[in-house]
């Protein structure tokens, strides 16, 4: 039996797009599994994208571009996709109200085409906080972007299926659009090895306070490096790894311009296989956010590597910590000094470090990428062949294949 073709519509590091991180581990776990072929259809840009084992990349669609509806289907049309899935947040496909709006068009582009399609929304226009995220307008302006919020969620719903990683997004979805083909799928924990809290500082090391991600909307670092100063702890450093949201071209090079130092490190964008380092040299993470638009891969990755995080009380973020069975320190977010009090309490304390480090690091395991993939293949199968168990049946006979030709070598 041949194999099933998934075409997989994402971001992929090192993209600055949302979700590129995201689309890479996603990737890695797909393009493991036997009996499917995964073609990723990524970005166009000039990026140098890594090889990644089992898995086709092609470039497919430009951030910004008010094609890319038609260019992401005739993609998947030219890959010959059994089944798209597509790894998705309202930022995805532009910075522009217009781009991010038509990217969205995708799903119901893609099965009037003829191609039945999953699609993973990282967040849901109803709990997104339009000005933090960079959608700025007025009180008239936010109603009229959340009308056309509301169009664009019933097109993606045409989907076959929409999947979201927060149960609070499922019955918002449910209840509202009176739709049943929305369903929960864990965000899965990203590969990392274990890591104990002497590696993770033993007291002896440098006091490292560090911040990771896509900064400029919601995710801002003026606060941060106040309250890291205002602690006056001879020897802390403050790393900020990470680049700007394509919302806010720039903004990290102003920052630094204003605000930069020898206390203040702006490591810029991390390499896949040097996240794990930044991780594991700090002390803590911080989370400067003022609002949160979805689950958070960053606090899934402090988690993998032991890095105990220091988190506002908002939203999304709350509700990931209740739910996903995670912990830190936490502060109120806008307040300069509750954030460096949270960051002293940690760094004075050893002990909570640790306790946080363990409960997070079980948190993470949880459930991996690897399973998460199993699911979605379970799904494609069903879209593709009309039964859920044909692709693993077909990776049996790819394993039973290779296994009688290895005997018979031997």
């Amino acid at each position: 039996m041949p194999n099933t073709t998934i075409a997989v519509v994402t971001a992929l590091s090192p993209s600055p797009t949302t979700l590129a991180e995201y689309g890479f581990h996603l990737l890695t776990a797909l393009g493991r599994k036997p009996g499917v072929r995964i073609v990723a259809l990524v970005e166009d840009g000039d990026f140098d994208y890594p090889a990644i084992d089992g898995v086709e990349i092609r470039k497919a669609w430009k951030f910004g571009s008010l094609t890319n509806p038609v260019r992401i289907a005739r993609a998947a049309h030219a890959a010959s996709a059994d089944v798209v899935l597509m790894n998705a947040h309202f930022t995805s496909f532009g910075s522009s109200k217009v781009s991010a709006a038509l990217g969205l068009l995708s799903p119901a582009v893609m099965r009037l085409s003829g191609i039945p399609v999953i699609t993973l929304m990282h967040n849901i226009m109803e709990t997104v906080d339009l000005s933090a995220a960079g959608f700025k307008s007025s009180a008239l302006g936010e109603k009229i972007v959340r009308a056309i919020g509301t169009v664009l969620t019933w097109f993606v719903l045409r989907s076959n299926l929409v999947t979201t990683t927060l149960p609070r997004y499922v019955e918002i979805l449910r209840s509202k659009y009176g739709v049943s083909n929305v369903a929960l799928t864990p965000h899965g924990a990203f590969d990392g090895e274990p890591v104990t809290e002497l590696e993770n500082h033993d007291g002896a090391a440098p006091e490292i306070v560090m911040t990771f991600g896509k900064f400029g909307t919601y995710k801002k670092v003026e606060q941060l490096i106040e309250a890291v100063r205002s602690l006056k702890r001879p020897g802390l450093v403050l790393t900020i790894a990470g680049t700007d949201s394509p919302n806010t071209p720039g903004y990290l090079a102003d920052v630094e311009a204003r605000l930069g130092g020898p206390d203040v490190k702006f490591l810029g964008y991390i390499a896949e296989e040097d996240v794990a380092g930044v991780f594991t040299e700090a002390t803590v993470a911080v989370f400067p956010y003022t609002a949160t638009t979805g689950s958070s891969g960053v606090l899934h990755q402090a988690g993998s590597f032991g890095c105990p995080p220091i988190l506002p009380r908002i939203g999304d973020l709350e509700d990931l910590v209740v739910e996903e069975g995670y912990t830190g320190g936490f502060f109120e977010p806008g307040s300069v000094e509750d954030l460096a009090m949270a960051i002293e309490r940690l760094l004075d304390d050893a002990d909570e470090r640790a306790r946080i480090s363990a409960i997070n690091r079980a948190a993470s395991r949880g459930l991996s990428l690897e399973e998460v993939a199993d699911w979605y293949l379970l799904h494609a199968s069903t879209l593709a062949h009309g039964d859920a168990l044909t692709i693993f049946r077909s990776a049996s006979a790819v394993d039973s294949a290779k296994d009688a030709k290895l005997h018979k070598v031997l």
